[in-house]
This record gives structure tokens, sequence and C-alpha cells, in this order.
């Protein structure tokens, strides 16, 4: 029989993971609510833009499950600082293998797990930054502008993550993109909006992938498409002759015409 973690790695939908995590979170009350998921299509996002090339079905199941012994009260300090390790000998305990394991631990860098993993610098920069977007009981949450600027000169400002301009990029990116509604916002916006306004765990999950996903795919999509037009068109105008052919052919025939000129082209 195969174990757990064969059953959901091989489940390569996104919304089928997210089921299977609910599932088990019931069962054995690991933790699993509203920001999993949050940062997991934070994640997604960022998966599909960069293209970097890692395994995105992996990377999407390390981030629905590296939290899963996170605790929710933050003055515990020690829990937060042990969570993220001990989550992932929880996982290695239900069938997952080492390197993935791993891989959630360094969601976090309590643990001083080195070297760290392609996949763990993704983790920490949507769990980080996610995380600042969301309102908490002491604050309430940044936007996207402000928690770049922390993510970047705070919390990473003594430590190397290999995605991270990739990551500032994508930020950038993805705030020009607009979702119209009654009043237009941006991409980011409107998922801190449906993560604000929806208390049940399951609704959530089905308006990030049955409403969310595919407004903000096409958009994107849509947006992608204008960039390499302009881009063509700038490669076409810097292709195109500085005159025209017509013009060229009766210049070329007065340098050839004049005898102080003309001598000296082969």
């Amino acid at each position: 029989m195969d174990s757990f973690s064969d059953y959901i790695l091989e489940e390569k939908e996104l919304s089928a993971k997210m089921e299977i995590t609910y599932y088990l979170s019931k069962k054995t009350r690991i933790f699993f609510d509203k920001s999993v998921i949050f940062k997991t299509e934070l994640a997604r996002l960022f998966l599909d833009y960069s293209r970097i090339q890692v395994d995105k079905n992996f990377v999407l199941t390390a981030c629905l499950l590296c939290n899963c012994k996170k605790v929710d009260n933050a003055q515990d300090i020690d829990k937060i600082h042990s969570y993220a390790k001990e989550g992932a000998q929880y996982l290695k305990e239900i069938g997952f293998d080492k390197r993935f394991c791993k891989v959630c631990e360094e969601v976090n860098r309590y643990s001083n797990s080195n070297p760290r993993e392609r996949e763990s610098d993704i983790l920490e920069l949507v769990d980080q930054f996610g995380g600042m977007l969301l309102d908490r009981p002491e604050r309430i949450g940044f936007k996207p502008d402000e928690a770049l600027v922390l993510l970047e000169h705070r919390n990473l400002k003594d430590q190397y993550n290999r995605y991270l301009n990739t990551f500032l990029q994508f930020v950038n990116f993805i705030e020009k993109i607009q979702i119209n509604e009654t009043v237009n916002m941006t991409a980011l916006r409107r998922l801190v909006k449906m993560y604000n306004e929806t208390e049940e765990l399951t609704k959530f999950i089905q308006k990030v992938i049955y409403e969310y996903e595919p407004t903000i795919d096409k958009l994107i999509a849509e947006q992608n498409a204008e960039i390499s037009e302009e881009m063509f068109h700038e490669l076409e105008g810097a292709n195109r002759p500085l005159f025209s052919e017509k013009t060229t052919q009766k210049i070329m025939s007065h340098i050839h015409d004049d005898p102080k000129i003309g001598a000296n082209i082969e």
C-alpha cells in the first residue's frame, strides 16, 4: 500500500492536494488554515511567473505541509523556533523522504540547516511575504510595497536567498495586474480581500481555485501578451533600416558617383 506521501505527491491537481491536506488536518490536527492556502497560491503564481527550474508539484506540496506543526500563539517563542523542525520529523514519520523533509524544515532558519535547498528559498519567500500581508492580532497586514521593504531590508538583511531579486520582480509585476470589480484593485489586494471576507476554510479554497485562479491567470496571460507585443515592435523598430530602400539607393549612387569618395569604395 502506498504511503500518504506517495498519495499526495502523485496527485497533480492543486485543488485535490488541498482537499487531501484538509482531511489530513481534520484527522491528525496538524496546522492547516486559510493562510496556508494563501501562501500556496502565492507560490503557484511565483513559480508560473519565474519558471524556476524546480519541480512545481514538489514545491506546492511542501507549501501545504511545511507549517504542519505551527501554532497560532505568537508569544510561544520556543515553539516558533522549533515548529519547522518538528514538522519535518512528523512528515518523515508519515512517509516523506529525507530531502522533502529538509526542504520543509528550511521554511525558516531556526534549525540552522545548511546548505539550504533551492525549494526552501521559495518557501521562505512566500511564507514571510505572505504572512506580512495578512492581519494578525497584534497588527494589521502590510501593503505589498511595505512588505517587500521589510522582507529585503529586515527579515533577510543578513541572509542569502537565491530567489529574492526574482521575487521582488514578481511582486512588482503582479501589482500591476488590476482586477475589475466595483472598485479596481490589484491582484494581491484582491487575494487579501478574499482571505479577510471568507471565514470558512473550505469556502476560501473554493474561491481561490474556482474564482481567483481563472481570473488572475487570464489577466497575466493578457499582460504577457501585451509585453510580448511591445517587445516585438521594439525589436522590429531596432532592425528597421534608418532610411527607406529608395533613399538608401539614392545615397549610395551619389557616393559612388563622387570621384573623391567612389574611388575608395570597393
